[in-house]
Formats: structure tokens, sequence, C-alpha cells
């Protein structure tokens, strides 16, 4: 086939062109990979701080909170009106049990002359009737007296020091590493409190999350410009070969990204939780029962480092059937529609571009992850829905954040993409007996 001027001018600017946006492609792949990473990374620091071990299930943290409660009730308490008489009452029936013991204990039988002559003494001289009749007066007196501001901060401080002493004999072991590890978050993210890093946490994920989706839709973009190109220029045989093999690059980056973005995201957490104590409320909030974020890879990185044989058999087969052979496959089908008779004619080169794909899972994957997804879901949802209580005392709301990531979704392209030049491939000459 002569080449002419204009040919060489066309695969020159379909070359140009299509390097440019495979450059585009790979700049937003990158950023989606890195994007991805961080995502991860901070939810993974947010878990370990809001982690339900120092929270919920931390003994500090409830002793915390009811001495806080306690305090709170005992600098605000203050008697009614209602509550002094009822105080007044049960301290005149104290004292009216008294006088009667007194009396009692003075009318005893006595077997010396002394113990006879005080109680006569006592008799001739003292009316018990009279001083029950006093009983009230003193009562009166003596709620006065407590509630003089001198007698309720006294009280106040001696039942303030005994919630003090109760609360340095309560506690756990977890409160030195809570204390170590928000200390470490903290300091990575600049806040020195637990609203502020709330605020920066949940700011840095939307601003990251509206990024990495953006990234993803451009890449998206791209491919389908890509595809796009063999509309126009299915006429131009003397374009395929060149055309394809950039195509090919395009489905490298993909499966590149696809395997080290984030592909599921599994997130259970107790919203909140509110019990109440004396008429006050104690919260806890975002407390995580689980979370875990994996890409392809590092799938593939924790079933290796395992310890049990079949664990690491699993990843080596995911390695390979799910990395390793679809890049055999795209290089097989490289050098077959490359069309040099010495290295397509080959029957490694067409087993790897033509056959291969009876061995290649991605798509697979795509169904298994899809798969996983819904089943840990609704275990998930239906697990978490037992935990919500609506009582007077007792209120809890779960939620549930698991979600599939851009990885997957990218995932999912690369497997329909690389199908589609699978179809485009045995249409085009070269590969023709």
């Amino acid at each position: 086939m002569k080449i002419t001027r204009k040919t060489v001018l066309s695969k020159s600017l379909l070359i140009a062109g299509l390097s440019l946006l495979l450059c585009a492609e790979a700049w937003f792949g990158y950023h989606v990979s890195v994007l991805s990473n961080q995502q991860q990374e901070i939810k993974t620091d947010y878990s370990v701080a809001n982690n339900i071990t120092f929270g919920i299930l931390s003994v500090d943290q409830w002793r915390e909170k009811m001495a806080a409660v306690v305090d709170q009730k005992v600098n605000e308490f203050n008697m009614t009106s209602l509550q002094k008489k009822d105080l007044q009452k049960k301290v005149a029936k104290q004292l009216n049990g008294l006088v009667d013991q007194a009396v009692a204990e003075v009318n005893k039988p006595q077997k010396s002359i002394g113990g006879k002559l005080k109680k006569l003494a006592f008799n001739a001289i003292v009316d018990p009737e009279e001083i029950k009749a006093e009983v009230p007066t003193f009562a009166a007196t003596i709620v006065e007296k407590i509630n003089k501001p001198a007698s309720k901060k006294r009280i106040k401080s001696i039942i303030s020091s005994k919630v003090d002493q109760l609360e340095k004999e309560t506690f756990d072991n977890t409160e030195p590493a809570s204390v170590t590890v928000k200390r470490h978050i903290y300091k990575k993210y600049h806040v020195n409190n637990t609203p502020d890093f709330e605020k920066t946490i949940h700011s840095k994920l939307s601003s990251n999350q509206t990024l990495l989706y953006k990234y993803t839709y451009a890449m998206i973009g791209c491919l389908l410009l890509a595809l796009s190109l063999w509309l126009f220029l299915k006429r131009q045989v003397s374009l395929h070969t060149t055309l394809y093999i950039l195509s090919l690059l395009f489905a490298f980056v993909l499966l590149l990204v696809g395997i080290t973005a984030s592909i599921i995201e599994v997130d259970a957490r107790i919203q909140s939780l509110n019990f109440t104590l004396l008429s006050e409320k104690l919260a806890f909030n975002n407390q995580v029962l689980f979370f875990q974020s994996k890409s392809i890879t590092g799938v593939i990185a924790s079933l290796v480092q395992q310890p049990k044989p079949d664990s690491v058999l699993v990843g080596i087969l995911i390695m390979l059937f799910v990395i390793i052979l679809p890049v055999l496959r795209m290089v097989g089908k490289g050098v077959l529609i490359w069309g040099r008779e010495k290295y397509a004619d080959h029957k490694l080169v067409r087993f790897l571009a033509l056959d291969l794909g009876k061995w290649d899972m991605a798509d697979v994957m795509v169904v298994g992850i899809a798969m996983t997804y819904i089943g840990l879901n609704g275990i998930l949802q239906s697990q978490l829905s037992s935990l919500n209580i609506q009582e007077e005392l007792l209120s809890t709301v779960t939620q549930n954040n698991t979600s599939l990531q851009p990885g997957y979704y990218i995932f999912v392209a690369y497997v329909v993409y690389v199908s589609l030049l699978s179809l485009i491939l045995k249409r085009i000459k070269p590969i023709e007996k």
C-alpha cells in the first residue's frame, strides 16, 4: 500500500491529538488515584479518633459525662418552697423520734440509787410534750440554716468531693490510648479540640469528594472522545492500526487507575446515642463501629500478607486473572494489530490477543464486587436497624455509609472499553486470515 503525504499527515495529527487526550486521561487518572488514597487516609484517621472503643465502650467517657451532669446538678440545686416544707416535716419527725428515744432511755428500770434519782429528777423537771411542742420551731430553724448561702456552699463542696473521689476510683485502660491517638491525629490536622476536628474533616472530605468525582467524569469523557474517533474514522483503514494501538494505551491507563483507586467503602456507625440522667442528656455522636476502604491492589496485598496459605493463593489468583492476564491480553492485541508477520502470526501472540479472553476475569471481578457490595450493604442495614432504639431514657440512631467508590466505576469503564476494543479487533483488516 502506497503511503501518501496525506496519510502521513493524517497519522501525525491523529497521534498528536490522541497523545494529548491520553495525557489528559493519565493526568485525571493520577489525581483520581491520589485523591482516593487521601480520602481513605482521612476517613481512616476519623474512624480511629471516633472509634466506639474510645467512646460508648469507654468507662472513662461515661465517667466524665456523668460526673459533669452530677456536678452541674449540685451547683444548680436550690430548694423550692414545697421542698423546704417537705424537709421540715422530715426533720420534725426525726426530732420527735429522738425525744421519744431519750425519754424511753431515761424511764428504763434503774437498779442503782443514782439512776433512780436521775429518773425522778427528769420526770419532775422535764415535760416531753412541751419539748415536742417546740419541735416544729426547731425544724424550721434547721431548714433555714441549711438554706443559708454558706451552708449550701459547704454541702455542695462535700457532695462534689465525694463525686470527684468516685470519679478517680472509676477508670479503664482506654484513656491513655485515646489521649495519645487524638493528640497525634489532631496535630496532623492542626486542630486542638473535637469540634474543630469534626469541622476540618468534613470540609476536607467534601472538597475531596467533589474533586474526585470531577476527575472521574473527566477520565470517562476522555474515553468517550477516543471511542468516538472510531465512528469518524471507520472508513480510514490506513489509520486503524495507529488508532487501535493508542486506544489500547487508554485501556491501560483505565486499568491502572481502576486497580489502585478505592473500589468500596464499608462504614457502619452509631450516628447518635442519647442517655437521660437526672433530666440531662448524655450524648455520643458519630461513633464508628467499623470502617474499611479497599482498592483491588489493597485487597490483593491484604490477602497475600495473611498467614493462611489459602488466602495467599486467592490473592495471587486475583492478581493473575485481574491484572497480569489483562495486561498480557492488551500487549498481544497491540502486537497483532501492528501487523508485522514475524510477530503477528506467532501462535503465542494470537493466543494472547484472541484466546486469552476466556481467562481474563476482569468482568467477573466487576460482578463479584457488585455482589459483595449488595450483600454487605444488606447485612449491615439489617444489623444496624436492630440497634435503633427510641425509648424515654435511651435513644440511638445508626448510619450505614457503605458505598461503591470511583475506582469501581473506572474499573467497570475499563471492562466495557476493552470489550468494545475486542469487537473492533474482529472487524478490522489486519487480523483477517
